[in-house]
Parts: C-alpha cells; structure tokens; sequence
C-alpha cells in the first residue's frame, strides 16, 4: 500500500473509530474505498497497530499451510484472516486456498516482481487541421500523420468487407483487429462505434453459434441437390426432419454464400403455318384436377461438339409430370411420332384428355392429328408465334437446361443422352416443386391414388 502513508492509514482508521459515522461515509469524506478502510481497521485492531505491510514479502509453504489451517480452524473470513496474520491483500489467501484445493504447486513469494518492459510512447492521433503545416510543432505533425495512417487501415478493412456489409459487426470486428495499433477511443470515434456498442459485439461473437447444426444441415442439403436448390426448395426439404422458417433458411445461405445456380433461361422456337391449325383450346389454363386431363409438348434443341440433339417430351400439367419422350439427331417426324405413342400407350379408352402443343410443322401434319383423333384426344394449339400460351413446356425446357445442359461440359451426343435419361428420371423422381407440397411429381400422383 505504498500510495497511501502510514500517518494517513492512522488518521483514517482514528476517523473511523473515534466516530459515529460508517465506513462509507468515512471513506468517501476521505476520497478512498470503503473496503480498503475496513481492510485497515481490521488489520489496526488484529495487531494493535499499523503494520509495516506485505507487499513483496517472500512466504513459505508452511507459513501458507499455516494460514489456511488457522482460517478453517477458527472459521474466518478471508479478509478477517488477512487482518490476524498482517497480510496486505486478503485475495492473496484466496489464491492459495485455490491452490491447495486443485494440487497445483503454489509459489513460493506473494507476488512475482515483474519484467521491466521497454514500451515505446504512442502517439496520439490527430485530425489533420487546415493551418499551414510549416506553422505546425513536430508533435502535431506526427499526431496528424499517425491520424492519416489510422484513417487508411480503417478504410482498407472497411474494403475488404465491402462485400459483406459494414454493419455494426463488422465495425467491431475492424476495431478489434486495429486496436492494438492505434488508440480505442479514437477507432471508435473514426467508425462511428458507440464504446458499449464495441464490447457488447465482442461478448456477443464468443457466445457459440445456435444455428451451427442447421448451417451444417443446410451446406449438406445444398450440395446433395447440386446446388440447383434455392431456400424454399431446401427449407422443404429440411422441414420434413424439422420445424424452421424459410426466412432462417434464406439467411444462413446468404451468410455461408450458398446460392443456386440456376439461372432462368426462355426457349422460343416458331417454325410458321404449314398445315392445318387447331384452336387455342387450353387458353393458359395450366391447372388440372386429375391425372391425364391436360397434356403439353414442345421440341428442343442441344447443341454438343458441332452435333445437334432433339428432345421431344409431353408433360402432364397434373403434377408436372414428364409422360413420355423422345430423343433423336434430326427434328423428323419420327421424333413427335413416336414420343406421342409412348404417351398414348399409358391411356384407356376415349379419355377426356387434352394435348396442347405450339404451331410446329410436326403437330400440324395428318397423320399426327388422326392418331389424336383415334385415341379421343383433343388437339390444341398455341396462338401463331406467342410462347406464353404454352408456358408450362417452356418452363420445363428452362428449368432442364439451367439446372442439367449449362452446368456440365459434354464431349459427345451420346453422353448426353445418358445425361437426359438421368434427369428426367430425377425430375420426375426425386426433383421437388414447391406447388406439389415439397413432393415429387410420382410422389405427388402415388399420395392422390392412394
């Protein structure tokens, strides 16, 4: 206690207990803390007298055990322990009862004189003024500059995290980083951080990450799917193991930067009036109430190592469902035909069924709509040159070249074939839809069969 004068301990302690007044008041009439005085008192009237003080007094081993001993013995406190034995600080018992109590070796002296430590003098920052810098002391110059340099390191983290968002996070995360360079109080002030603000993020980046489990269920998700799902679709996914909010879903991807890579790409293809035209009779209503109600078709184009590949599915409009379809190098006939007999070949007799396709030459040929005709299937027709009214088709063509064709790199037409037949299969089988209740379009038709 080396701040304090033995004649000012004196006068303390006699103000203490010549008088009426507690040990608060006392202490604050005299500007020290309440509990260093009562530490004097109890020491004064232990002893008799003010004692010479501990501070860098070597103890032993037994004079510890010793102390300890008559402390549980007599069942004192630490301060009233400290105060029998004339020790300065009664916290210095609590550090050897600790160690008694864990095994630890405890050390041999009260407090381990310390290393001088060679500590350059910081300069203090300052903002640059506009008075003429030849007018300016040293001093100020170097504050000025220290200032600038302060300014520039802010200004590249600040950069860096750009791409995340300088919110208040990250402001304390650049002030935590900078503070052993320039002064806190300072930092602050330049990032605009209130000082309880900065330590309130710093406690609350060392709580542990409530979500960690379902970043790490999400990440897996994401990648079981390719990357072809966006938050709903996994959010769906994940529901059917737990209860979470799409909305949580959106931002746990956006923080570990899990985007899907789809984009959507529109197919339009118009070959012209060559035959006989049908009527518009589905009119973009794309909804039906049972299987096999509305059917839709369209052709499509892959282009692979200078070679060109035609795919012609039909697509029940129920749940999405591809029916049938066919694959071949060269847009003949051949290619619509014999999907449309695949398909027919999954129907009874005469049913009310409805095949909407756009004004191709292949849908407009005799033989294409006598086969309709013999089956009981109404022909219907797209308006001359408008995509939108065969929508349904053109979204599966987007969905199936952004999600399969444009991710992947395909040496020959055979492959992708094999690529083809795996997708629709996927589609059909696997792939979720968010108006089908997070099923597949088979797990879709097999739960209303049921």
């Amino acid at each position: 206690m080396g701040k304090y004068t033995e004649q000012f301990k004196l006068t303390a302690i006699t103000a203490y207990l010549d008088g009426s007044n507690g040990f608060r008041k006392v202490a604050q009439h005299l500007g020290i803390d309440f509990s260093l005085l009562r530490r004097w008192v109890a020491s004064y009237q232990a002893n008799n007298g003010i004692g010479t003080g501990s501070h860098g007094r070597r103890y032993t081993s037994d004079f510890k055990q010793q102390v300890l001993s008559y402390m549980h013995e007599h069942r004192l406190s630490l301060r009233q322990t400290a105060a029998h034995f004339g020790l300065g600080q009664s916290s210095q018992i609590g550090i050897w009862q600790r160690q008694y109590y864990s095994g630890s070796p405890a050390p041999s002296t009260a407090i381990k004189p310390r290393k001088p430590i060679d500590v350059s003098k910081k300069i203090k920052p300052a903002k640059p003024t506009d008075t003429n810098d030849d007018q300016k002391s040293r001093d100020q110059l170097m504050a000025e500059l220290e200032y600038l340099r302060m300014e520039n390191a802010v200004l590249k983290e600040l950069g860096s995290a750009r791409g995340k968002g300088t919110n208040t996070r990250e402001k304390a995360l650049i002030v935590s980083k900078l503070k052993r360079r320039f002064p806190l109080p300072d930092l602050l002030q330049l990032v605009e951080l209130a000082r309880s603000t900065f330590y309130y993020q710093l406690k609350a980046q060392q709580k542990p990450d409530r979500h960690a489990e379902l970043k790490a269920l999400v990440h897996r998700v994401y990648h079981e799917q390719k990357r072809l799902y966006g938050y709903r679709r996994i959010a769906l996914v994940i529901r059917k193991e737990k209860r979470v909010n799409k909305k949580v879903i959106e931002r746990l991807m956006a923080e570990q930067g899990l985007k899907s890579v789809v984009r959507p790409k529109k197919y339009r293809s118009y070959r012209g009036t060559v035959g006989k035209v049908a009527a518009n009779v589905l009119e973009r209503n794309f909804v039906a109430q049972r299987p096999n109600q509305k059917w839709v078709t369209d052709v499509t184009e892959f282009k692979v190592a200078q070679q060109k590949l035609y795919l012609s599915p039909v697509m029940d409009l129920y749940n999405g469902e591809i029916v049938a379809y066919e694959m071949a190098s060269r847009p003949c006939y051949s290619l619509v035909g014999n999907m449309l007999g695949k398909a027919l070949d999954c129907l009874g007799e005469k049913p009310k069924l409805v095949l909407h396709s756009d004004q191709g030459w292949h849908y407009q040929q005799a033989q294409y709509r006598r086969k309709l005709s013999e089956c009981g299937v109404k022909q219907s027709m797209s308006r001359k040159g408008n995509c939108l009214d065969n929508a349904a088709m053109e979204s599966f063509f987007g969905t199936l070249k952004s999600e399969f064709f444009y991710l992947k790199r395909f040496e020959s037409i055979d492959e992708l074939r094999v690529g083809l037949d795996e997708y629709i299969h996927y589609y059909n089988h696997d792939r979720i839809k968010l108006r089908l209740n997070g099923l597949s379009p088979v797990e879709y038709r097999a739960q209303a069969a049921a």
